[in-house]
């Protein structure tokens, strides 16, 4: 990645075909620099705790499929082949968590994951200093590599023709939109520098886009002092 944050945030596109789909679709791309990686503390538990409270309290007795921005997602996810029964956008399948708690993995997840299910919409983290050219959002040819874990060992997988993929020049760095993050470009104990991608759909306005991009560069700051951050809306 260029060392230029600012450069490579510019970057960043989404393809027409997505557009196609979903003209509703919006990513609000949040860079931030200056990260302090970790185990969970006692920052990250009270953020992540205080959006799981919040979570329940919004969701209620209502079923984590009928909240009307996770259904949203999964006709979207039904537009490109994939099943939401079976594969499941990152929002839902962290707020059907939320009722018995999610799990705490390390204070940079801990604290989008907190914003993802108090917001109700999917989020991730990556690690810049490991993408090859900008980031790019795509229907995929199949051809595409995506790094994993199987059984302990290195695999490659490829996305089915048509899937909606995030990706750089290597290759597939998120498949489904927002389903799986690969290997290479995930977050670990010495991040420091990160892009954030909020996906957002109709009935998200905008203005409920940024302020879910407020909450998370705010939580950041709380887990990371110094982190400065850089925040981008692509849309049609």
């Amino acid at each position: 990645m260029t060392t230029d944050a600012r450069s490579w945030l510019d970057r960043a596109t989404v393809d027409d075909a997505v557009f196609e789909l979903r003209p509703d679709y919006r990513a609000l791309l949040v860079l931030a620099e200056g990260l302090v990686p970790g185990p969970s503390d006692d920052t990250s538990e009270k953020i992540l705790a205080a959006a799981e409270e919040q979570a329940r309290a919004s969701l209620g007795a209502t079923p984590p499929e009928e909240h009307p921005h996770v259904a949203s997602w999964r006709d979207a996810f039904r537009a490109f082949g994939a099943k939401p029964q079976r594969t499941r956008t990152s929002v839902e399948a962290l707020l059907r968590r939320v009722a018995e708690g999610l799990p705490r993995v390390d204070r940079l997840t801990d604290v989008y994951n907190a914003v993802s299910v108090a917001h109700a919409v999917p989020l991730g983290g990556e690690d810049v200093d490991h993408y090859e050219g900008p980031l790019r959002l795509v229907r995929a040819t199949g051809d595409e590599s995506f790094e994993i874990t199987k059984a302990g060992e290195p695999a490659v997988e490829h996305p089915n023709a048509g899937e909606v993929v995030w990706r750089d020049d290597l290759g597939v760095t998120c498949r489904r939109w927002n389903w799986r993050q690969c290997v290479r470009t995930r977050l670990t104990g010495a991040t420091t520098r990160a892009v954030f991608i909020v996906d957002a759909l109709a009935p998200m306005t905008d203005d409920d886009l940024h302020a879910t991009g407020a909450a998370l560069v705010e939580a950041l700051t709380a887990t990371s002092p110094d982190v400065r951050t850089a925040t981008r809306l692509v849309g049609r």
